[in-house]
Formats: structure tokens, sequence, C-alpha cells
């Protein structure tokens, strides 16, 4: 049986956060009598992640998402818990810790903005002391696969934001991390370059059989690369499983979506059953137990016009915003 690459146990952060009223005099006081707060960011999480496995870490704004993985790169000090990853306890940070894993946040940049990104991915080679016949295959492998072999000689500066974070990602694998931390990767792209770079990290997942751990805003990402998805809320872990069997769980419905021809009679919909929403193009929307979706799209078949039927299950968006706004599963 293989061992988890990733192993947390009751993991938890509190962080100590200086409070003060508003005025004058609360910012004197506060000079000798400081009051503090205790903020409870991570809440006893236990989780674990196979060899290779692609899982997304979500939860809202606050959750504690960022936290987590910043524990787990250890660039933090857990309040109390456990966890091990690759073999290592993170927070103790020992260099050879340090070179299998890789953290890459979205909003935060590593490459040095006026001189090009070759030179920065040499010094990186250099700090992890790549071997350089690895170091080339490397990185001509990870340019050959971002399609960015015109940025190499060009100031950052001039970039885009999708183009530096192309050469942040090859910053952050340069020395090819068994575990790799991907916080917010595609934030303020447009469509087209988030689908590039979830595409180039599917196919480094496929080659490298890294193990990453993806927090993401765009439910687009994690439902084009996640089967498994932990969800927190407020520091606590919610739910740890599949994503689909979340939405079938938390949405047992299915949306159809029928165009008529145009007709001036009102239709006659199977078992009188009304559509809760029709476009100004004629589309009906029905909203259906799962296991009546099948009977009711045939009878509408025969019955009336159709020129056009779809059969969906909810949006995962709105799934997920419902766990946001209760708070459970």
């Amino acid at each position: 049986m293989t061992k988890p690459c990733i192993e947390v146990h009751n993991l938890s952060k509190t962080y100590r956060v200086p409070v003060r009223e508003a005025g004058l005099k609360a910012s004197l006081r506060s000079l000798t009598h400081r009051t503090y707060q205790e903020v409870e960011a991570v809440q006893q999480i236990s989780f674990s992640v196979e060899p290779g496995e692609i899982v997304g870490f979500i939860g809202p704004n606050g959750a504690g998402k960022t936290t987590t993985l910043k524990m787990l790169a250890g660039l933090l000090h857990p309040t109390g818990g456990e966890a091990t990853v690759a073999g290592f306890t993170p927070w103790e940070r020992r260099h050879a810790y340090l070179r299998r894993i890789s953290m890459v946040m979205g909003n935060k940049s590593q490459m040095l903005w006026d001189i090009p990104p070759l030179d920065s991915f040499q010094v990186l080679g250099d700090i992890y002391a790549v071997p350089p016949a690895e170091y080339r295959q490397t990185l001509d492998e990870l340019i050959d696969l971002l399609g960015m072999r015109e940025l190499l000689t060009k100031p950052v500066r001039n970039f885009s934001l999708g183009e530096r974070m192309k050469c942040e990602l090859v910053a952050g694998l340069i020395h090819r991390p068994q575990v790799l931390f991907l916080d917010e990767p595609t934030l303020g792209l447009d469509v087209s370059m988030q689908n590039r770079l979830r595409q180039f990290i599917r196919e480094y997942n496929r080659r490298s059989s890294a193990t990453i751990l993806l927090t993401s805003h765009y439910m687009a990402d994690v439902t084009a690369l996640c089967p498994r998805v932990i969800l927190i809320h407020e520091g606590k872990l919610l739910y740890d499983s599949d994503l689909q069997e979340l939405a079938r769980k938390l949405a047992p419905f299915k949306l159809v979506h029928a165009s008529l021809l145009v007709n001036s009679t009102p239709p006659a919909f199977p078992g009188g059953l009304q559509p809760v929403e029709v476009s100004e193009e004629g589309r009906h929307t029905f909203r259906l137990p799962r296991d009546e979706a099948a009977a009711f799209t045939a009878q509408l078949l025969g019955s009336l016009p159709v020129v056009d039927l779809t059969v969906e299950d909810p949006p995962i968006e709105a799934v997920i915003d419902q766990i946001y706004q209760e708070g459970k599963v």
C-alpha cells in the first residue's frame, strides 16, 4: 500500500491580532495597553493526499486555504497538530525538504523585473544545485510545454500578466519538485490563458507524477483539474471527497433545456410540468429529480416539436456557493 505524500492531522493555526477602537485616545492608549484578539484561521483539519494526485483545496475568502498551504510549505508554524509532506515535517525547513516542494502564488512574484527570466531561472537552478544537464533538459521541457521561448531574453517588466505567470511556473518547477502547492495560479488571467495554464498543469502532472494541491476561486480550474476536493469554511474542514459526488448530494436534480419550433399555441408539456425559466429565444428550462429526467425528455421529444435539447447537472458554482452561504454540507 502506497504511503500518502501529504498527511495532515488536527492541524491548527491561531493568530494573535492587535485591535483598538478608532480615535486619538484609543491610539495613545494602545501604546501602553495593547489589546489582542485571537483569530482561529485553521481549526484541527485532517486529510491526506496520495502521490501523483491533484486535489482542489477550496473555500471562501478567509477560510484558511492560504494559511494551510503556508504551513505545509514550511512558511508558518502551526499552533497545534501534525503534518508530513514527502516524509518531512514542513516547518523544520530542511534543505532536502525544500528541494522536494514548490509553492506558486498567483498574487506574488519571484521574478526580477529588470532582467530577463532566463537569468532568474539560472540563479534558481544554482540555488537548488540542479546539475547543468538536468537544468537544461527541464528548462527546455517547461518552455516547450508553455510555448514561451520568445520571452526568455526580454525584461520581465514588459510582460503581460499571463506571460509573467508562465515565468512563475517555470521558476517554481525548475528543480522538479515532488510536491507543488498552487495558490490561485490563474488569478486575473483571461479565459484563453487560464485554459492554457490548466492544460500545462495537467500535462506536467502526467509527465512528472507530481502531487499537486490547488486553491482557486475559479471553479473552472477545479472542475478541469481536480476529481477530488477538500472544502474548508471558517478554518474547519467541511468536505473531502469526489467533486461530482458533492454536486449530486447537494443538488439532486437535472436541468433540461428544450428549444421548440415557434408556434402561436402555448405548448402542453408532459405531466403539466412548467418551465422554471423561458429565455427570449424560446428556450425552456425544466428542473427535475435525477431519476425522472430521462422519462421526461423521452415524453418531451415524442409530444412536441423540439429542435434542440440538452440535459445537464446544475452548475458546480451554484453548489459551492450554496455551501459557502450555509456553512455546511
